[in-house]
C-alpha cells in the first residue's frame, strides 16, 4: 500500500514536469523542471508553468496517474512520447487545444511507428503461438502503443478544431496505416488488445472521411470509406452500420462521381457496382437487411431508387419493413407512390382507397396528403372521376386554411376532375353548371396561389383552361410563367406556348419558341418539339421545311431505337412512346403527300404506320383521307367505318364519315345521319371548326331548319377557325 501511494505522489510530480528524452528508471527518478518537455509546454501554455514557486497546474485527473501506473507496470519506464501523450491528453481534456497540440507535436512519431508495428504483429502472433518465446528484438508493450496511437489521434482533433483539415487528415491516416501495416490479413478475431486501442481505431477509422471532406478531397473520402469497409479493424456492428450510411449519402448528394472500386476487391461472380446510385443502394440495402431501426435509412434509399426508377425493388422494401421503423400510413403512402411511379396507378389507387375506407385510420387528424394523391391519379388518368371528385373536396374541407399551397392545389385537382365529369353528361344544361363549377375551382386556386408561391401543376392547367376558352392572351402570359417557374427543364410549356403563339396565327414566333427549345433540349427528347415544328411549317404552306423536319424526326427516332436497351420498364414505356410518336408521324408525313398529290409516297407511309401497328384508328382515318383524294368516296367510307369500329369517339372519323355521306346524298335518310354524326362529334369536342362548318351546311341544306341556326354555326366555325392552333392544346 505504502509502495503504491509513493508511486501515485512520483507520478503526480512527473505529470507536472515531463522530463527529459533520457528513460526515467522507477529506482531513479530525478526530476528537472528545466527539461526540455517543460521549457517547450512553458513557451507556448502561458499561464501554466511548472517552475517552482510560480502557479502551477494541479494535477487531478486520476484517469491519466493510473495510465502512467499502467505503462510503468508493463515496462518499468514511462520514456519521453509517453510522457507528452498523457500531458498532451490532459491539456486536451481542459480544452486547452493549442498547448495540447503543441505538446503532441513535440512526439516524434515517425520513430516510434515501427516499434508499434513489431509490438502489434508480435502479439499477432504470440496469441497465434507461432512466435519464439526467446526474442531479441526489443518492442513496446501494447499499452504503451494505445497511448500513443490516442495521442495521434487527439492531435488530428486538435488540428480539425483549428481548421487544419489536410494535417489532421494525414496525422488520422498515421494510425490506420501502421495497424494495416502491423496486421496486413486484418485484424484477428483472437486478439487480445487493449479496449482502449480498439476504440481508438475505431474513432480513427470513422474520423478519417470527415478530415477529407472537410479538405476538400472527395477521393481521398471514396478511398478512406472503402478502406473502412473492406478492411477488417474489428469494428462493432454499430460502427460499421454509421460508416456504411455516411459512405451511402456522400455517393448519394457530394455530387462527385466516384470510381469503380478496386479490382482487388472484386470477388468472383460479385455484384461491382457501376455508379455512385448502384454503390449507395447496395450500402442501404445491407444496412436494411441487418434490421436496421433508423427511418432515414429508408427514406434515402426511396430517393436512390426513385432517381434510377426502381420503383418495385423500392415497393419490396418497404413491405419488409418492420412496424416499428415505418407506421401503417406512411407505409401505405410510400407503396401508392411507388405504384403509382411504375405506372401501376389502379393498384396505387386501390391502396389509397383501403387506407382512407379503414375505420382504424380515426385516430389521424387528417389525410390530406393521401387524399390528394389518390385525386391526383383520378385527375391525370381520368378514371374514378367521380372518386377522384369526392377525395379532392374531403380534402378541401381537411385543409381549415392549414396551407395556401396545398388548398390550392386540391382546387385544381377539383376542377380538372369537374371538367372530366362534364364532358361525360349529356345533358346540356347539367354539362355548362358542372363547367361552371370546374371554372370556379381553379380561379380559387389561383387566387389561392398568388398569396403563396405559384404551382406549375396549376399553371399548367389555368393555362389550358383559358386557352381552350379561346382566352389567348391569357392563357400566353400564363404559358409564359409556367416557363419562367419551370426554369426550362420541361418541353411541354414550351409547346404549349407555341400551340398558343400559332392560335394566334403567329407562326414565326411560335417556331422561335420551338427552336429556342431545341437548343436547350437533349436530343433524345426533341420527339414532341420537333413534330410541333414541322406542324407549323405545314400550316404556313412550307410543305417542303415540313418533310425534311419530319425525315429528321424519323431518323432520331430510329437511332435511338437502337440504342435503347430493355433495362427496366422505365426505357420500355419511353420506347413504346417512341412508336406511337413514330407512327403520328407517318400518318403527318401521308397527310403532307396527300397535299403534294404524290399518292405513291403517302401509301409508303400509311405501310410503315401498319407495320407499327395495324390497328390504329388514326391509320384507317389516313387511309380515308387519301382515298377521297384520289375522289374514291365508296373505298375512303370503308376505311372511316373501319376507324369507328376501332374507336367510336374517333372525331375525326366521325365529321369525315359525315361529309362523305354528305357528298354522296342518295338517301332520304342520310341528313339525318350526317346531323347526328357531327352533333356527336362535337358532343366529344365543342371547339372542333370542322363539324360547326359541316352541320352548319347541313342546317343551310335543310329546309326545316331555320337560316339562324345556320348562321350560328358558321358564325363559331369562323371563330375557332381564327383561333384554331397546329395542334390540339390538350
Amino acid at each position: 500500500m505504502f509502495q503504491k501511494s509513493s508511486m501515485r505522489r512520483k507520478l503526480k510530480k512527473m505529470m507536472k514536469c515531463v522530463c527529459s528524452r533520457d528513460r526515467l528508471s522507477v529506482d531513479e527518478m530525478n526530476y528537472s523542471s528545466e527539461s526540455l518537455a517543460t521549457r517547450d509546454y512553458s513557451a507556448t501554455a502561458s499561464g501554466y508553468s511548472s517552475r517552482p514557486g510560480e502557479n502551477e497546474t494541479k494535477v487531478e485527473d486520476n484517469g491519466n496517474i493510473e495510465e502512467a501506473e499502467t505503462s510503468l507496470r508493463e515496462s518499468g519506464y514511462l520514456n519521453y512520447e509517453e510522457a507528452r501523450a498523457l500531458l498532451g491528453r490532459l491539456e486536451y481534456q481542459k480544452g486547452n487545444i493549442e498547448a495540447a497540440l503543441h505538446v503532441f507535436e513535440g512526439i516524434d512519431i515517425a520513430a516510434v511507428i515501427p516499434k508499434m508495428k513489431i509490438s502489434i504483429s508480435r502479439r499477432c502472433e504470440s496469441n497465434n503461438k507461432s512466435r519464439p518465446e526467446n526474442d531479441s528484438v526489443p518492442s513496446m508493450s501494447l499499452h504503451a502503443v494505445s497511448l500513443l496511437l490516442e495521442a495521434v489521434f487527439l492531435k488530428a482533433k486538435s488540428l480539425k478544431t483549428l481548421g487544419r483539415f489536410q494535417e489532421a487528415a494525414q496525422s488520422c491516416k498515421t494510425i490506420l496505416d501502421t495497424i494495416e501495416s502491423a496486421l496486413p490479413e486484418g485484424w484477428p478475431e483472437n486478439f487480445v488488445s487493449d479496449c482502449k486501442l480498439q476504440e481508438t481505431v475505431t474513432k480513427a477509422v470513422e474520423l478519417l472521411p470527415e478530415l477529407w471532406s472537410l479538405a476538400g478531397s472527395p477521393q481521398d473520402v471514396v478511398l478512406s470509406f472503402r478502406k473502412a469497409l473492406l478492411y477488417h479493424w474489428n469494428l462493432d456492428i454499430e460502427a460499421t452500420a454509421r460508416i456504411q450510411k455516411e459512405f451511402a449519402l456522400f455517393l448519394l448528394y457530394s455530387g462527385y462521381e466516384a470510381d469503380s472500386p478496386p479490382l482487388r476487391s472484386q470477388l468472383d461472380g460479385s455484384f461491382v457496382p457501376r455508379n455512385n446510385i448502384e454503390e449507395a443502394v447496395l450500402l442501404l440495402r445491407i444496412l436494411l437487411r441487418k434490421k436496421s431501426k433508423d427511418p432515414s435509412v429508408i427514406h434515402h434509399l426511396s430517393f436512390a431508387l426513385s432517381v434510377c426508377s426502381e420503383f418495385m425493388t423500392l415497393a419490396q422494401h418497404v413491405e419488409e419493413l418492420l412496424p416499428e421503423t415505418m407506421e401503417r400510413r406512411g407505409r401505405y403512402y410510400s407503396l401508392s407512390l411507388c405504384y403509382c411511379g411504375e405506372g401501376e396507378n389502379m393498384v396505387a389507387l386501390d391502396l389509397l382507397r383501403n387506407f382512407l375506407n379503414n375505420k382504424e385510420n380515426s385516430v389521424y387528424s387528417d389525410c390530406i396528403e393521401e387524399l390528394l394523391l389518390a385525386s391526383k391519379i383520378c385527375a391525370d388518368n381520368k378514371v374514378c372521376v367521380e372518386d377522384g371528385i369526392r377525395f379532392s373536396s374531403k380534402a378541401i374541407s381537411q385543409m381549415n386554411g392549414k396551407c395556401n399551397q396545398m388548398e390550392a392545389i386540391a382546387n385544381c385537382l377539383l376542377g380538372v376532375l369537374l371538367l372530366a365529369k362534364s364532358k361525360s353528361v349529356s345533358s346540356e344544361s347539367e354539362k355548362v353548371l358542372i363547367q361552371s363549377q370546374a371554372f370556379s375551382a381553379l380561379k380559387a386556386s389561383e387566387r389561392m396561389m398568388e398569396a403563396s408561391d405559384p404551382n406549375p401543376y396549376i399553371v399548367h392547367h389555368l393555362c389550358l383552361e383559358y386557352a381552350e376558352h379561346r382566352k389567348l392572351r391569357i392563357a400566353y402570359d400564363q404559358a409564359k410563367k409556367l416557363i419562367k417557374l419551370e426554369g426550362g427543364s420541361s418541353i411541354s410549356g414550351y409547346i404549349l406556348l407555341a400551340r398558343i403563339l400559332s392560335a394566334q396565327k403567329k407562326f414565326f414566333d411560335a417556331e422561335i419558341v420551338i427552336d429556342a427549345a431545341l437548343e436547350q433540349s437533349g436530343k433524345w427528347n426533341q420527339g414532341e418539339l420537333l413534330r410541333t415544328k414541322a406542324k407549323i411549317q405545314f400550316a404556313q404552306g412550307r410543305l417542303k421545311n415540313a418533310t425534311e423536319t419530319y425525315t429528321f424526326l424519323l431518323a432520331v427516332l430510329q437511332v435511338q431505337n437502337k440504342n435503347l436497351g430493355n433495362a427496366n420498364k422505365a426505357i420500355k414505356c419511353k420506347r413504346n412512346r417512341d412508336r406511337r410518336l413514330e407512327m403520328e408521324v407517318w400518318h403527318d408525313l401521308t397527310d403532307v403527300y396527300t397535299a403534294l398529290s404524290q399518292w405513291c409516297d403517302a401509301e409508303v407511309c400509311l405501310a410503315k404506320s401498319e407495320a407499327i401497328n395495324p390497328y390504329s384508328a388514326s391509320r384507317w382515318h389516313m387511309t380515308g383521307i387519301l382515298y377521297e383524294a384520289k375522289g374514291l368516296h365508296q373505298e375512303a367510307m370503308k376505311s372511316y367505318r373501319k376507324a369507328l369500329d376501332i374507336d367510336p369517339n374517333h372525331v375525326p372519323s366521325l365529321i369525315s364519315t359525315a361529309c362523305v355521306l354528305r357528298k354522296l346524298g342518295g338517301q332520304s335518310s342520310s341528313s339525318s345521319i350526317v346531323r347526328s354524326l357531327l352533333i356527336e362529334a362535337l358532343r366529344l369536342d365543342r371547339t372542333n371548326s370542322s363539324a360547326w362548318y359541316n352541320l352548319g351546311l347541313v342546317y343551310k341544306d335543310d329546309l326545316g331548319t331555320s337560316a339562324l341556326e345556320a348562321a350560328e354555326c358558321f358564325e363559331a366555325a369562323v371563330f375557332l377557325e381564327e383561333s384554331c392552333p397546329v395542334e390540339p392544346f390538350r
